[in-house]
Order: C-alpha cells, then sequence, then structure tokens
C-alpha cells in the first residue's frame, strides 16, 4: 500500500506535540518521583549499586567504541510510513523477548534478578540500533552512535536533564559539527551517570522475592516501548528537519 501524505501529516502532528512535552520544566510530580527514588536507593545494599554502574559503564563504553553492538545496514527507504511500520515491528519484537527474559530473571531470586539488568541494557542498544538503521543511519559514524545514547538518556532522566538533552537534539547537526574528532575524547561518564541516578524504581522491585517474576515481565515491556517511543520521536525530529528545508 503507498505511502500517503496524510501520514506525514499525522507524524508531523504527534511530533509537535512530544516537543512541548519535552520543553516543559519539572512538574511537582517530577520532583516528588525524584525524591522516592532517592530515598529508595538509599534502601539498596552498596554491592547491587556497584553492579549497575558497572553494566552502564562497559555498555556505555562499548556504544562508544563500536563494538559489541551491530546493527544492519542503513534502511533505503524513502518514505517515513513504510520505515516507521518496520520500525513497530522491530519495536514489538524487542518488547517480547524483553518481557520473557524479564520475567525468568525476576523468577529467579536476587542473583538472576541483578542478572536482568545488563542483559535489558544489551537489548536495549541493539534495538535503538536496529532503529537507527530503519530511518537509514549508519552507526558505524560514532556521531550517529552519539545520538543513540542523546536518545537512551532522553528516555530515562529526570525532566531537567530530559530538557537539556533535547535542547541538542533539537539542533543535532549544528550540534554534532561542534563534538570532537577523537571519540575517546568525548565525556562517556556522563551518560552512565544519568542513567544510574534514573534508573527506574520498577526495576528494583524485580529483585524483590514472591513479586519479581511479574514486575519483570511488565517493567521490561513498559520500559522498551518507552524507549522506542522515544527513539521514533527523536528520528522524525530529524526526518522532520531535513523535510523542511528540501
Amino acid at each position: 500500500m503507498p505511502a500517503t501524505p496524510l501520514y506525514d501529516t499525522h507524524a508531523l502532528g504527534e511530533l509537535s506535540v512530544w516537543q512541548h512535552q519535552m520543553r516543559q520544566p519539572p512538574s511537582l510530580t517530577n520532583r516528588l518521583s525524584k525524591g522516592l527514588q532517592n530515598r529508595v536507593n538509599r534502601l539498596i545494599p552498596q554491592r547491587i549499586h556497584d553492579l549497575i554502574t558497572g553494566a552502564i559503564k562497559h555498555m556505555t563504553r562499548a556504544v562508544l567504541a563500536g563494538s559489541e553492538f551491530t546493527a544492519p545496514s542503513p534502511s533505503a527507504e524513502t518514505q517515513l510510513e513504510r520505515k516507521e511500520e518496520a520500525v513497530r515491528n522491530r519495536i514489538v519484537w524487542y518488547k517480547r523477548v524483553g518481557a520473557a527474559e524479564g520475567g525468568v530473571t525476576g523468577a529467579g531470586g536476587i542473583l538472576l534478578g541483578l542478572a536482568d539488568f545488563p542483559l535489558l541494557l544489551s537489548l536495549k542498544m541493539k534495538m535503538l540500533y536496529d532503529i537507527a538503521a530503519l530511518y537509514g543511519y549508519d552507526v558505524s559514524d560514532y556521531r550517529e552512535r552519539l545520538f543513540v545514547l542523546h536518545i537512551f538518556q532522553l528516555a530515562f532522566s529526570s525532566q531537567e536533564r530530559r530538557r537539556a538533552v533535547f535542547a541538542h537534539m533539537e539542533q543535532w547537526h549544528e550540534f554534532a559539527a561542534t563534538l570532537p574528532d577523537d571519540i575517546h575524547q568525548f565525556d562517556w561518564q556522563t551518560f552512565q551517570q544519568e542513567y544510574r541516578d534514573y534508573i527506574d524504581l520498577a526495576k528494583m522491585l524485580q529483585l524483590v522475592p514472591g513479586i519479581g517474576a511479574v514486575v519483570g515481565v511488565v517493567a521490561n515491556w513498559r520500559l522498551l516501548d518507552q524507549l522506542g517511543e522515544t527513539a521514533m520521536m527523536a528520528y522524525r525530529m530529524r526526518w522532520a528537519s531535513r523535510r523542511a528545508i528540501e
């Protein structure tokens, strides 16, 4: 079925609403959620915090180095509707895999529950690489890998941090031109700290005996869905920018 201008118009409308949400200052709910998260973090043993931080650090280094994560060749498809049909199908696949993995690790007690953190991080990054390729971007370019990490932060940061990240993404072409040619000059630590500071409360509940399996299924499904939706909007924003100058 051929793509129609109606789809593009609808996509632009959704994008405009999302952009408005990203620019909003932190609400009272945002601030209360952050306070709750800080209190929960103080109750969690340090060894668990260290494991989570180590997993995030390893993932971030692997992304910036271009190792460990692979993606298909960039799609040559030009119609947004067809691109996003493929993207949605891919997101659903990852959500199913993530939910199954969360259920298994959540049912296995605290040790398997801890193992879910690096496994889920890997799934998230592989999904983002696939989405980038489906939108036609080549993640062999390290600037595209940095864009992927910006998407990651946008999905899982506080609203205050999200606004700062979004400001860079709105002007990505100009911002990317200021990035160093040497990837090792980039401050990767900022990325891992943000996710570490604002990791989802539901993932902590997965470590609780008796409810871990259910929480694992629901939380992984929801987090991958959230990340997929954020990625679609981020790449739509770049599509809209190119469309405006063509």
